[in-house]
C-alpha cells in the first residue's frame, strides 16, 4: 500500500488548539462497520451506544511535564529539553535544544520559564550531556542540589508536552485538561487522547448501563507523533513503548471473550496493547512488554471489538490502525463527512466510535 491511499484534505481551523470549554462536551461521530451508517451525536451519549455487556478498556497511563526550560550553564543561552524516557537512575533520554551547541560534556541548569532569565531563583535541576545519539537524541544525568527529588522538581517546573500541532504555549489548565481523568502510573510524553472525554459522572454513567471497565498501562512516547516518511506503508516501523497488562485484566479481557462480549479499546495505545498481548488462540496474556506493533489493512484483530478514538492526521499510522479495523475507505469517508460537519481534530477534538 502506498502512504499516500492515508491522505485526506484538512483545513487548519479545524485543528483543536483549546480543549473543549467543559470536560466531556465533545461530539461523537458513530461509524457502524456493517451497515457503513454513519450518525452524529454527543459524547454524553456514549452509554447508550453502548451494550451493557460491553468490556471498556482504558489506557491509565499519566503525563509527566516532560519539557524543561532551561540555559547553558557556560553561556547563559536558552535551552529546550523533552524527556523522552528514563534510562536508569538519574540517566534519562532526550532531545535537546540547541542540539548542536549542546555536545557531551555540556552543563545546563533548568528553571521555571518565568524565572529563567533570571538565573536559579526557585527550584532547579542541573543536567549534564553524557551521549549523543541518532535523530537528535542525547542522554543526560539529571540532579538536584536541594532536598526535592528529581520528579518532584520535573512536576515544578516542567511544562506540558503539547503535540507539535498545537500551536500555542502550555497553559495552566493544560496539566489537568491533558490527562485523563482515571490517570495512575507517570510515564507518557503525550496523552491517551480517547481517554480525555471521560469525566468521572461519564465512567459512573457507564457502571449503571453495566459496562464493564478494565485498564492496562501503556506509556506514550515521543513516536507517536513520527511521521511516515516511506512511500510504502509496509515499511514503516513504529517506536517500542512499554506497557503493563495486570492479571486481574487480562481476566477480564479473556472472561469477556470467552462468554462472545464485546471488547471496546478506547485509543489505539490500548488497541495496540490488547492485540500485542494476544497469543495465537486470541487470549490475551498478563504482564509487562514493549510493542512496536504496526496495525495497518490486512491486519487481523484478535481482541478489540470496538474502537474510541479521536481524528488522526493524514497519512499518520494511527490513522493507518483505524483503518485497519473499519477499512479504509470506510473511515476516509467518514472523515470527510467530518470536515463537513465541522468536527474538531486531533487531541484535543472530538471522538469517533467504530462499532
Amino acid at each position: 500500500m502506498n502512504v499516500t491511499d492515508f491522505e485526506y484534505e484538512l483545513p487548519s481551523d479545524l485543528i483543536a488548539q483549546h480543549p473543549p470549554e467543559v470536560r466531556g462536551e465533545s461530539r461523537l461521530l458513530v461509524l457502524d462497520r456493517s451497515s457503513e451508517a454513519i450518525t452524529h451525536a454527543r459524547f454524553r451519549h456514549l452509554p447508550e451506544r453502548l451494550r451493557p455487556s460491553d468490556l471498556m478498556v482504558l489506557n491509565d497511563t499519566r503525563v509527566f511535564a516532560a519539557r524543561l526550560i532551561g540555559r547553558r550553564v557556560a553561556s547563559g543561552g536558552q535551552v529546550e529539553c523533552l524527556l523522552l524516557r528514563q534510562l536508569d537512575g538519574d540517566h534519562w533520554e532526550a532531545l535537546v535544544h540547541p542540539g548542536r551547541k549542546l555536545r557531551p560534556g555540556s552543563r545546563i541548569e533548568f528553571v521555571a520559564r518565568a524565572e529563567s532569565l533570571r538565573g536559579s531563583a526557585g527550584p532547579s535541576l542541573q543536567a549534564e550531556i553524557l551521549e549523543q545519539r541518532f535523530f537528535g537524541r542525547r542522554v543526560i544525568r539529571l540532579w538536584t542540589e536541594g532536598p526535592e527529588s528529581v520528579e518532584a522538581i520535573i512536576d515544578a517546573i516542567g511544562h506540558v508536552p503539547l503535540p507539535p500541532y498545537i500551536k500555542r504555549a502550555d497553559a495552566l489548565d493544560d496539566r489537568t485538561r491533558y490527562q485523563t481523568v482515571y490517570a495512575g502510573a507517570r510515564g507518557s510524553v503525550a496523552a491517551p487522547t480517547a481517554g480525555l472525554h471521560f469525566t468521572d459522572d461519564m465512567l459512573a454513567s457507564l457502571e449503571r448501563r453495566g459496562v464493564e471497565h478494565a485498564s492496562l498501562t501503556l506509556h506514550v512516547g515521543y513516536g507517536t507523533f513520527k511521521p511516515v516518511r516511506v512511500e510504502r506503508v509496509e515499511d514503516h516501523e513504529i517506536d517500542p513503548e512499554p506497557f503493563e497488562l495486570s492479571s486481574s485484566a487480562a481476566s477480564a479481557v479473556n472472561r469477556a471473550m470467552d462468554e462472545g462480549r464485546r471488547v471496546l479499546a478506547v485509543g489505539t495505545t490500548t488497541t495496540r496493547a490488547l492485540e500485542t498481548a494476544a497469543r495465537a488462540d486470541g487470549r490475551v496474556m498478563a504482564g509487562r512488554s514493549t510493542t512496536d506493533l504496526f496495525i495497518y489493512p490486512g491486519f487481523e484483530f484478535r481482541v478489540v471489538g470496538a474502537l474510541l478514538t479521536n481524528f488522526h492526521l493524514p497519512r499518520s499510522s494511527l490513522l493507518m490502525l483505524v483503518a485497519a479495523f473499519a477499512g479504509r475507505e470506510r473511515v476516509l469517508a467518514a472523515y470527510c463527512e467530518a470536515v463537513r460537519e465541522q468536527y474538531r481534530f486531533y487531541s484535543y477534538g472530538d471522538a469517533m466510535l467504530i462499532l
